[in-house]
Protein backbone atom coordinates (compact mmCIF):
# COMPACT_ATOMS: atom_id res chain seq x y z
CA UNK A 1 0.00 0.00 0.00
CA UNK A 2 1.96 2.89 -1.66
CA UNK A 3 -0.74 6.35 -1.54
CA UNK A 4 -1.24 9.07 0.91
CA UNK A 5 -4.47 10.81 0.70
CA UNK A 6 -4.02 14.47 0.32
CA UNK A 7 -4.16 16.94 2.79
CA UNK A 8 -6.98 19.68 3.95
CA UNK A 9 -5.77 22.12 1.53
CA UNK A 10 -5.21 20.05 -1.44
CA UNK A 11 -6.62 22.81 -3.91
CA UNK A 12 -9.08 19.48 -5.80
CA UNK A 13 -10.54 19.28 -2.45
CA UNK A 14 -11.27 23.43 -2.00
CA UNK A 15 -12.60 23.12 -5.51
CA UNK A 16 -15.34 20.52 -4.69
CA UNK A 17 -16.05 22.45 -1.39
CA UNK A 18 -16.60 25.77 -3.16
CA UNK A 19 -18.98 23.44 -5.84
CA UNK A 20 -20.43 22.57 -2.73
CA UNK A 21 -20.81 25.60 -0.71
CA UNK A 22 -22.68 26.90 -3.68
CA UNK A 23 -24.91 23.62 -3.56
CA UNK A 24 -25.24 22.64 0.15
CA UNK A 25 -27.66 20.09 -0.98
CA UNK A 26 -27.26 19.13 -4.68
CA UNK A 27 -30.05 17.52 -6.90
CA UNK A 28 -29.25 13.99 -8.43
CA UNK A 29 -29.24 16.01 -11.70
CA UNK A 30 -26.45 19.07 -10.48
CA UNK A 31 -24.40 16.43 -9.14
CA UNK A 32 -24.07 14.68 -12.54
CA UNK A 33 -24.08 17.80 -14.47
CA UNK A 34 -20.87 18.73 -12.42
CA UNK A 35 -19.35 15.44 -13.12
CA UNK A 36 -19.22 14.29 -9.59
CA UNK A 37 -21.14 10.93 -10.07
CA UNK A 38 -19.13 9.11 -12.11
CA UNK A 39 -15.20 11.69 -12.29
CA UNK A 40 -13.21 8.97 -13.69
CA UNK A 41 -15.78 9.72 -17.27
CA UNK A 42 -14.49 12.17 -19.41
CA UNK A 43 -16.15 15.01 -20.09
CA UNK A 44 -18.85 16.37 -20.15
CA UNK A 45 -20.54 13.19 -18.24
CA UNK A 46 -17.27 13.25 -15.88
CA UNK A 47 -13.93 15.00 -15.07
CA UNK A 48 -11.62 12.47 -16.51
CA UNK A 49 -10.16 12.34 -12.72
CA UNK A 50 -7.45 10.54 -12.02
CA UNK A 51 -7.22 8.00 -9.09
CA UNK A 52 -6.62 10.44 -6.48
CA UNK A 53 -8.58 12.98 -7.59
CA UNK A 54 -11.54 10.29 -7.61
CA UNK A 55 -10.80 9.34 -4.09
CA UNK A 56 -10.56 14.02 -3.35
CA UNK A 57 -13.81 14.00 -4.38
CA UNK A 58 -15.14 10.93 -3.19
CA UNK A 59 -14.01 11.82 0.26
CA UNK A 60 -15.36 15.37 0.38
CA UNK A 61 -18.74 14.47 -0.71
CA UNK A 62 -18.73 11.80 2.20
CA UNK A 63 -18.06 14.18 4.82
CA UNK A 64 -20.47 17.02 3.39
CA UNK A 65 -23.36 14.04 3.65
CA UNK A 66 -24.17 13.63 -0.08
CA UNK A 67 -25.03 10.88 -1.46
CA UNK A 68 -24.70 9.84 -4.98
CA UNK A 69 -27.77 8.43 -7.40
CA UNK A 70 -28.21 4.89 -7.03
CA UNK A 71 -28.30 3.43 -10.56
CA UNK A 72 -25.61 0.36 -9.99
CA UNK A 73 -26.46 -1.31 -13.33
CA UNK A 74 -26.65 1.82 -15.21
CA UNK A 75 -23.69 3.87 -13.85
CA UNK A 76 -21.28 0.56 -13.91
CA UNK A 77 -22.02 -1.31 -16.30
CA UNK A 78 -24.46 0.49 -19.03
CA UNK A 79 -22.50 3.63 -18.72
CA UNK A 80 -18.83 3.32 -19.56
CA UNK A 81 -20.19 0.73 -22.09
CA UNK A 82 -21.80 3.13 -24.23
CA UNK A 83 -18.95 5.49 -23.74
CA UNK A 84 -16.49 2.82 -24.62
CA UNK A 85 -18.62 2.06 -28.51
CA UNK A 86 -21.46 4.25 -27.98
CA UNK A 87 -22.37 6.40 -30.97
CA UNK A 88 -22.86 9.97 -30.40
CA UNK A 89 -26.61 10.17 -30.17
CA UNK A 90 -26.64 7.54 -27.75
CA UNK A 91 -24.36 9.36 -25.11
CA UNK A 92 -26.24 12.35 -25.87
CA UNK A 93 -29.69 10.39 -25.12
CA UNK A 94 -28.87 8.23 -22.17
CA UNK A 95 -25.21 8.84 -19.64
CA UNK A 96 -26.59 12.26 -18.05
CA UNK A 97 -30.27 10.68 -17.38
CA UNK A 98 -28.63 7.42 -16.21
CA UNK A 99 -26.19 9.61 -14.20
CA UNK A 100 -28.71 11.06 -12.10
CA UNK A 101 -30.46 8.53 -11.35
CA UNK A 102 -33.56 9.71 -13.55
CA UNK A 103 -33.67 6.93 -15.64
CA UNK A 104 -32.75 3.64 -13.97
CA UNK A 105 -31.40 0.69 -15.45
CA UNK A 106 -31.62 -3.38 -15.36
CA UNK A 107 -29.03 -5.96 -16.70
CA UNK A 108 -30.74 -8.63 -19.25
CA UNK A 109 -27.90 -11.15 -18.92
CA UNK A 110 -27.99 -14.51 -17.37
CA UNK A 111 -30.51 -17.16 -18.80
CA UNK A 112 -32.03 -20.07 -17.49
CA UNK A 113 -29.93 -22.63 -19.59
CA UNK A 114 -26.51 -21.26 -19.35
CA UNK A 115 -25.82 -21.43 -16.10
CA UNK A 116 -22.54 -20.15 -15.39
CA UNK A 117 -21.37 -20.19 -18.66
CA UNK A 118 -22.92 -16.79 -20.18
CA UNK A 119 -21.74 -17.17 -23.51
CA UNK A 120 -24.04 -19.80 -24.15
CA UNK A 121 -26.58 -17.79 -24.21
CA UNK A 122 -29.25 -19.05 -26.26
CA UNK A 123 -32.03 -15.49 -26.40
CA UNK A 124 -31.98 -14.82 -29.95
CA UNK A 125 -32.08 -10.70 -31.95
CA UNK A 126 -32.50 -11.51 -36.03
CA UNK A 127 -32.27 -8.50 -37.86
CA UNK A 128 -34.77 -7.75 -40.53
CA UNK A 129 -34.13 -4.37 -41.68
CA UNK A 130 -34.23 -1.51 -39.46
CA UNK A 131 -35.47 -3.56 -36.44
CA UNK A 132 -33.98 -6.58 -34.31
CA UNK A 133 -36.90 -9.10 -33.49
CA UNK A 134 -35.98 -10.50 -30.01
CA UNK A 135 -36.92 -13.88 -28.55
CA UNK A 136 -36.03 -15.69 -25.27
CA UNK A 137 -35.47 -15.35 -21.61
CA UNK A 138 -33.91 -14.02 -19.04
CA UNK A 139 -33.40 -14.64 -15.51
CA UNK A 140 -32.31 -13.52 -11.82
CA UNK A 141 -32.71 -9.59 -13.25
CA UNK A 142 -32.20 -7.51 -10.43
CA UNK A 143 -34.99 -4.48 -10.56
CA UNK A 144 -36.64 -5.20 -14.11
CA UNK A 145 -39.62 -4.68 -13.01
CA UNK A 146 -38.82 -0.60 -12.40
CA UNK A 147 -36.15 -0.15 -15.11
CA UNK A 148 -36.40 2.34 -17.91
CA UNK A 149 -34.16 0.35 -19.79
CA UNK A 150 -31.73 -2.82 -19.58
CA UNK A 151 -28.50 -3.90 -21.11
CA UNK A 152 -29.67 -6.96 -23.45
CA UNK A 153 -26.80 -9.35 -24.47
CA UNK A 154 -28.48 -12.01 -26.94
CA UNK A 155 -27.43 -14.36 -30.10
CA UNK A 156 -26.95 -12.76 -33.54
CA UNK A 157 -25.44 -15.15 -35.53
CA UNK A 158 -26.06 -18.92 -34.42
CA UNK A 159 -23.06 -20.05 -36.55
CA UNK A 160 -20.37 -18.29 -35.08
CA UNK A 161 -18.37 -19.86 -32.24
CA UNK A 162 -20.24 -18.68 -28.63
CA UNK A 163 -18.55 -16.19 -27.72
CA UNK A 164 -18.24 -14.05 -31.06
CA UNK A 165 -21.87 -14.27 -32.32
CA UNK A 166 -23.52 -12.06 -29.46
CA UNK A 167 -23.91 -8.55 -29.62
CA UNK A 168 -24.76 -6.36 -27.57
CA UNK A 169 -28.45 -3.54 -27.07
CA UNK A 170 -29.98 -1.21 -25.23
CA UNK A 171 -33.36 -2.02 -24.43
CA UNK A 172 -36.76 -0.24 -23.61
CA UNK A 173 -37.93 -2.35 -20.77
CA UNK A 174 -41.52 -1.09 -22.13
CA UNK A 175 -41.32 -2.33 -25.16
CA UNK A 176 -44.32 -4.55 -26.97
CA UNK A 177 -43.33 -8.51 -25.97
CA UNK A 178 -41.39 -8.10 -22.84
CA UNK A 179 -42.92 -9.80 -19.97
CA UNK A 180 -41.50 -9.34 -16.51
CA UNK A 181 -42.77 -12.11 -13.84
CA UNK A 182 -41.47 -11.09 -10.69
CA UNK A 183 -39.92 -13.62 -8.23
CA UNK A 184 -40.73 -14.02 -4.83
CA UNK A 185 -37.63 -14.57 -2.43
CA UNK A 186 -37.65 -16.10 1.05
CA UNK A 187 -36.96 -12.43 2.31
CA UNK A 188 -40.36 -11.85 1.35
CA UNK A 189 -39.11 -9.11 -1.60
CA UNK A 190 -38.84 -10.05 -5.28
CA UNK A 191 -35.27 -8.26 -5.79
CA UNK A 192 -34.86 -10.40 -8.99
CA UNK A 193 -37.38 -11.41 -11.92
CA UNK A 194 -37.81 -13.42 -15.03
CA UNK A 195 -37.84 -11.76 -18.25
CA UNK A 196 -39.33 -13.27 -21.57
CA UNK A 197 -39.00 -11.71 -24.71
CA UNK A 198 -41.56 -12.74 -27.74
CA UNK A 199 -41.25 -11.34 -30.99
CA UNK A 200 -39.86 -7.95 -29.46
CA UNK A 201 -39.04 -5.65 -32.08
CA UNK A 202 -36.11 -3.56 -31.04
CA UNK A 203 -34.63 -0.51 -33.05
CA UNK A 204 -31.44 -1.43 -34.97
CA UNK A 205 -30.18 2.04 -33.35
CA UNK A 206 -30.00 0.32 -29.80
CA UNK A 207 -27.51 -1.87 -31.20
CA UNK A 208 -24.39 -0.75 -29.13
CA UNK A 209 -20.82 -1.28 -31.47
CA UNK A 210 -20.69 -3.69 -33.68
CA UNK A 211 -23.09 -6.45 -34.24
CA UNK A 212 -20.96 -9.69 -33.06
CA UNK A 213 -19.07 -7.79 -30.66
CA UNK A 214 -21.24 -8.23 -28.03
CA UNK A 215 -19.02 -10.37 -25.74
CA UNK A 216 -16.20 -7.85 -25.58
CA UNK A 217 -18.38 -5.04 -24.56
CA UNK A 218 -20.00 -6.66 -21.77
CA UNK A 219 -16.53 -6.58 -20.34
CA UNK A 220 -15.57 -3.25 -20.81
CA UNK A 221 -16.18 -2.16 -17.91
CA UNK A 222 -13.64 -4.29 -15.74
CA UNK A 223 -11.05 -2.19 -16.61
CA UNK A 224 -13.43 0.98 -15.55
CA UNK A 225 -14.15 0.57 -12.34
CA UNK A 226 -14.31 4.06 -10.19
CA UNK A 227 -11.93 4.23 -7.03
CA UNK A 228 -13.08 4.83 -3.68
CA UNK A 229 -12.19 4.26 -0.39
CA UNK A 230 -15.25 3.31 0.99
CA UNK A 231 -14.59 -0.56 2.25
CA UNK A 232 -19.22 -0.53 2.22
CA UNK A 233 -21.10 -3.60 3.80
CA UNK A 234 -21.27 -7.49 3.44
CA UNK A 235 -24.39 -7.57 1.20
CA UNK A 236 -22.53 -6.47 -2.46
CA UNK A 237 -22.02 -3.03 -0.86
CA UNK A 238 -25.22 -2.21 0.89
CA UNK A 239 -26.38 -3.53 4.62
CA UNK A 240 -24.60 -3.65 8.06
CA UNK A 241 -21.11 -4.63 8.46
CA UNK A 242 -19.47 -6.44 11.04
CA UNK A 243 -18.13 -2.97 12.90
CA UNK A 244 -21.87 -2.28 13.10
CA UNK A 245 -22.75 -5.06 14.80
CA UNK A 246 -19.39 -5.26 16.72
CA UNK A 247 -20.15 -1.64 17.65
CA UNK A 248 -23.48 -2.35 18.65
CA UNK A 249 -22.10 -5.61 21.37
CA UNK A 250 -19.37 -3.29 22.48
CA UNK A 251 -21.86 -0.76 23.71
CA UNK A 252 -23.80 -3.37 25.67
CA UNK A 253 -21.27 -5.15 27.23
CA UNK A 254 -18.90 -7.51 27.68
CA UNK A 255 -19.83 -11.00 26.18
CA UNK A 256 -18.94 -13.85 28.58
CA UNK A 257 -19.56 -16.97 26.36
CA UNK A 258 -16.07 -17.78 25.14
CA UNK A 259 -17.42 -19.50 22.10
CA UNK A 260 -19.10 -16.39 20.81
CA UNK A 261 -16.23 -14.07 21.88
CA UNK A 262 -14.11 -16.53 19.48
CA UNK A 263 -16.93 -15.80 16.70
CA UNK A 264 -16.86 -12.44 16.87
CA UNK A 265 -13.37 -11.88 17.28
CA UNK A 266 -13.38 -14.20 13.99
CA UNK A 267 -15.37 -11.52 12.10
CA UNK A 268 -12.95 -8.47 12.95
CA UNK A 269 -10.23 -10.23 11.47
CA UNK A 270 -12.09 -11.12 8.41
CA UNK A 271 -12.66 -7.93 7.66
CA UNK A 272 -9.38 -6.61 8.21
CA UNK A 273 -7.76 -9.31 6.19
CA UNK A 274 -10.57 -7.97 3.48
CA UNK A 275 -9.66 -4.26 4.00
CA UNK A 276 -5.91 -5.03 3.81
CA UNK A 277 -6.78 -6.52 0.20
CA UNK A 278 -9.19 -3.40 -0.76
CA UNK A 279 -6.47 -1.02 0.12
CA UNK A 280 -4.00 -3.06 -1.75
CA UNK A 281 -6.10 -3.46 -4.88
CA UNK A 282 -6.33 0.37 -4.79
CA UNK A 283 -2.49 1.00 -4.32
CA UNK A 284 -2.23 -0.99 -7.37
CA UNK A 285 -4.81 0.85 -9.44
CA UNK A 286 -3.09 4.31 -8.53
CA UNK A 287 0.09 2.74 -9.64
CA UNK A 288 -1.47 2.48 -13.16
CA UNK A 289 -1.84 -1.55 -13.06
CA UNK A 290 -4.59 -3.64 -13.66
CA UNK A 291 -6.61 -5.55 -11.25
CA UNK A 292 -4.96 -8.83 -10.29
CA UNK A 293 -6.16 -12.52 -8.91
CA UNK A 294 -7.06 -10.32 -5.24
CA UNK A 295 -10.10 -9.64 -6.97
CA UNK A 296 -11.08 -13.45 -7.36
CA UNK A 297 -9.73 -13.49 -3.79
CA UNK A 298 -11.64 -10.95 -2.67
CA UNK A 299 -14.96 -11.99 -3.63
CA UNK A 300 -14.59 -15.62 -2.36
CA UNK A 301 -13.52 -14.48 1.55
CA UNK A 302 -15.95 -11.81 1.62
CA UNK A 303 -19.14 -12.98 0.72
CA UNK A 304 -18.69 -16.18 3.05
CA UNK A 305 -17.69 -13.19 5.71
CA UNK A 306 -20.68 -11.54 5.24
CA UNK A 307 -22.87 -14.91 5.57
CA UNK A 308 -20.99 -15.06 9.06
CA UNK A 309 -21.81 -11.63 10.05
CA UNK A 310 -25.41 -12.56 9.44
CA UNK A 311 -25.56 -15.91 11.48
CA UNK A 312 -23.66 -14.50 14.19
CA UNK A 313 -25.96 -11.49 14.44
CA UNK A 314 -29.07 -14.18 14.06
CA UNK A 315 -27.73 -15.77 16.95
CA UNK A 316 -27.19 -12.97 19.39
CA UNK A 317 -30.66 -12.10 18.28
CA UNK A 318 -32.33 -15.26 19.47
CA UNK A 319 -36.02 -15.86 18.80
CA UNK A 320 -35.90 -12.03 18.24
CA UNK A 321 -34.36 -13.12 15.04
CA UNK A 322 -37.62 -14.33 13.41
CA UNK A 323 -39.26 -10.98 13.97
CA UNK A 324 -39.14 -8.87 10.69
CA UNK A 325 -40.06 -5.06 12.02
CA UNK A 326 -37.99 -3.61 14.73
CA UNK A 327 -39.61 -2.12 17.84
CA UNK A 328 -37.32 0.02 18.94
CA UNK A 329 -37.25 -1.61 22.64
CA UNK A 330 -34.78 -3.30 24.19
CA UNK A 331 -35.72 -7.07 25.05
CA UNK A 332 -33.75 -8.71 27.88
CA UNK A 333 -33.11 -12.31 29.16
CA UNK A 334 -32.41 -14.36 25.83
CA UNK A 335 -29.80 -16.50 26.29
CA UNK A 336 -27.26 -14.98 23.82
CA UNK A 337 -23.67 -15.47 26.02
CA UNK A 338 -23.69 -11.31 26.81
CA UNK A 339 -23.06 -10.00 30.29
CA UNK A 340 -25.52 -7.86 32.00
CA UNK A 341 -28.13 -10.33 32.86
CA UNK A 342 -29.52 -11.33 29.27
CA UNK A 343 -29.17 -10.71 25.85
CA UNK A 344 -28.21 -8.07 22.98
CA UNK A 345 -32.27 -7.64 22.98
CA UNK A 346 -33.44 -5.39 20.29
CA UNK A 347 -32.03 -2.28 21.06
CA UNK A 348 -28.45 -3.56 20.68
CA UNK A 349 -28.92 -4.78 16.71
CA UNK A 350 -31.66 -2.66 15.74
CA UNK A 351 -30.11 -1.90 12.23
CA UNK A 352 -33.18 -2.98 9.95
CA UNK A 353 -30.85 -4.55 7.98
CA UNK A 354 -30.41 -7.66 10.13
CA UNK A 355 -33.66 -9.40 8.85
CA UNK A 356 -33.24 -9.03 5.53
CA UNK A 357 -29.74 -9.39 5.57
CA UNK A 358 -29.67 -13.23 7.08
CA UNK A 359 -32.51 -14.23 4.81
CA UNK A 360 -30.60 -12.95 1.45
CA UNK A 361 -26.84 -14.06 2.58
CA UNK A 362 -27.23 -17.41 0.94
CA UNK A 363 -27.64 -15.53 -2.28
CA UNK A 364 -23.33 -14.40 -1.66
CA UNK A 365 -21.76 -17.19 -2.61
CA UNK A 366 -24.31 -17.77 -5.78
CA UNK A 367 -24.74 -14.32 -7.50
CA UNK A 368 -21.89 -12.47 -9.22
CA UNK A 369 -19.91 -15.59 -9.87
CA UNK A 370 -20.09 -18.59 -7.92
CA UNK A 371 -17.73 -19.34 -4.91
CA UNK A 372 -16.81 -22.54 -7.05
CA UNK A 373 -16.18 -20.80 -10.39
CA UNK A 374 -14.27 -17.80 -7.96
CA UNK A 375 -11.93 -20.80 -7.04
CA UNK A 376 -11.58 -22.47 -10.04
CA UNK A 377 -10.47 -19.07 -11.59
CA UNK A 378 -7.89 -18.65 -8.60
CA UNK A 379 -6.96 -22.57 -8.94
CA UNK A 380 -6.26 -22.28 -13.08
CA UNK A 381 -4.72 -18.11 -13.25
CA UNK A 382 -2.74 -17.90 -9.84
CA UNK A 383 -1.94 -21.48 -9.03
CA UNK A 384 -1.37 -22.79 -12.76
CA UNK A 385 -3.79 -25.86 -12.09
CA UNK A 386 -5.21 -27.26 -15.31
CA UNK A 387 -8.08 -26.20 -17.04
CA UNK A 388 -11.07 -28.81 -17.80
CA UNK A 389 -11.11 -30.22 -20.77
CA UNK A 390 -13.75 -28.70 -23.44
CA UNK A 391 -14.86 -30.84 -25.64
CA UNK A 392 -17.03 -28.35 -27.53
CA UNK A 393 -14.09 -25.68 -28.12
CA UNK A 394 -13.97 -24.73 -32.18
CA UNK A 395 -17.94 -25.88 -32.24
CA UNK A 396 -20.32 -22.79 -33.50
CA UNK A 397 -23.09 -22.24 -31.38
CA UNK A 398 -25.75 -23.67 -33.20
CA UNK A 399 -22.87 -27.22 -33.20
CA UNK A 400 -22.95 -27.03 -29.61
CA UNK A 401 -26.34 -27.18 -29.40
CA UNK A 402 -27.09 -29.57 -32.29
CA UNK A 403 -24.43 -32.35 -30.02
CA UNK A 404 -26.39 -31.26 -26.71
CA UNK A 405 -29.84 -32.38 -27.68
CA UNK A 406 -28.11 -35.67 -29.37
Amino acid sequence: MEFQIPGADDSRRLTVRGWLSSHPDPTPRQLAEAGYVAPHWPAPYGLAADPIHQIVIDDELTKAGVRRPSNPIGIGWAGPTILFAGTEEQKKRYLLPLLSGEEFWCQLFSEPGSGSDLANLGTRAVRYGDEYVVNGQKIWTSGAQYAKFGILIARTNADAPKHRGVSYFICPMDLPGIEIRPIKEMTGASTFNEVFFTDVRLPAANLVGEEGDGWRLAKVTLGNERVSLSSGGVLWGSGPTALEMLDSVRANGPVVDPVMRQRLASVYVEHVLLDLIRLRTLSARLRGEQPGPEASIRKILADEHGQHVMEIARDMLGANGMLQQVEGRAERGSNTGLGGGGGVGFRALEHPGWFDGYMFARALTIGGGTGEVQRNIVAERVLGLPHDVDVLQGLTWAETQRRAAS
